[in-house]
């Protein structure tokens, strides 16, 4: 088949391009290639013999015309995502684009067989909870004055005993950013629009993927780029608020068999996914299997700052994705030791964790809790 991606240069649109290349697929990849993300340019990483490489961006509709011309399935993983409070790049960047891509086709009646489009973790915001008497509880977002005292955990607004955090389904719909909001209109727009227009469509929100490709400069990404950054400087890494902020953690490879397996399978049609690790880690925890894997002893300080507008605590349910077939094979120590083996390889990096931290501290996203 003949397969585009959208995004196709960065991280997961990459590992995707190579997997379809080895199943015999052809692929044609359409990328900006935006700095910071792209600061060198076009990655070596991707075979430019192998794939039609199309140099644009998803909002221009002559573009995007041009580059659904003869496919057959289209993964949309081009995104905008970042700190900066310009909120309407989130809405016009990955709605916009989404509503293009099947604006294009209704109008051009392109015979694309299936649309698959990257949405994220984030559209469940703070995720699910339940109280003490076993209510369930969506939780708002905390506020900078509760985080400036220290306060990280949510609390019960009844009762303001603690809550209990619960796995969150494809059901939990909270977003609380910028980010997250316009994901959860990619979903709306893709089921919707999908079935309006008779393109089978399938959203994949992703918990925190991991593994090698990933921007050593995109501030938005995560642990596992700060920890082994870190660890391979021999500096001591920060952990934000208490270290015990709860998440999982997906590899990419594993990312990638789920992409695919949607692909392929017309029980995904119409559906909405969580794609996680199956496993969740304290911050703490996740750093300490870095630790492991770099061959470092010490801890991450945790100086009690934070970065306003991050989620507590949050777990994907996979079962939903685990029913179609799919499991998470590879393990967060599988995810760092491939990111070490890419980070190994790099040259000129010695300013990256730097620019980054400066980089949100300028924007006022990290913030010092009083003692």
């Amino acid at each position: 088949m003949n397969i585009l991606i959208t995004g196709g240069a960065g991280f997961i649109g990459s590992h995707t391009a190579d997997a379809l290349l080895k199943k015999g697929h052809s692929v044609k990849v359409l990328d900006i290639l935006k700095k910071p993300v792209h600061l060198k340019g076009f990655p070596e990483y991707l075979d430019r013999t192998k794939i039609e490489f199309i140099y644009g961006d998803v909002t221009d509709k002559t573009v995007m015309k041009y580059a659904l011309k003869g496919v057959d399935v289209v993964y949309h993983l081009a995104a905008y995502q970042d700190y900066l409070p310009d909120y309407s790049s989130f809405s016009y960047v990955n709605v916009y684009s989404t509503s293009l891509i099947y604006e294009i086709i209704d109008e051009e009646k392109l015979p694309v067989k299936k649309v698959i489009v990257a949405s994220s973790q984030a559209v469940m915001g703070e995720g699910k909870y339940h109280n003490a008497i076993g209510e369930t509880v969506f939780p708002k977002l905390r506020t900078s004055e509760q985080l400036s005292i220290g306060k990280w955990d949510h609390a019960d607004p009844k009762t303001g005993e603690p809550l209990i955090m619960d796995l969150s389904d494809e059901n939990v719909i909270n977003p609380m950013n910028p980010y997250g909001m316009s994901k959860y209109q990619q979903e709306m727009l893709a089921i919707n629009l999908g079935n309006r227009i008779g393109i089978p469509s399938v959203a994949m929100r992703f918990s925190i993927v991991q593994g090698s490709r990933q921007s050593f400069y995109n501030a938005y990404s995560g642990a596992c780029r700060i920890f082994s950054l870190s660890y391979f400087l021999k500096k001591q890494p920060t952990a934000y608020e208490d270290g015990h902020a709860i998440r999982d953690y997906v590899n990419i490879h594993d990312v990638v068999d789920a992409l695919i397996l949607v692909m392929e399978s017309d029980l995904a049609n119409g559906q909405v996914y969580n794609v996680g690790g199956g496993k969740a880690y304290t911050v703490l925890e996740f750093a300490k299997v870095v630790a492991e894997v770099f061959g470092m002893e010490f801890a991450p300080k945790v100086p009690h700052e934070y970065r306003y507008g991050d989620t507590r605590h949050i777990f994907s349910d996979i079962e939903k994705l685990r029913n179609l077939g799919w499991a998470p094979k590879r393990t967060v120590y599988d995810s760092v030791k491939e990111y070490k083996e890419y980070l190994e390889q790099q040259t000129d990096i010695e300013d990256i964790l730097d620019y980054s931290e400066k980089h949100m501290k300028n924007l006022g996203v990290i913030r010092r809790a009083k003692a």
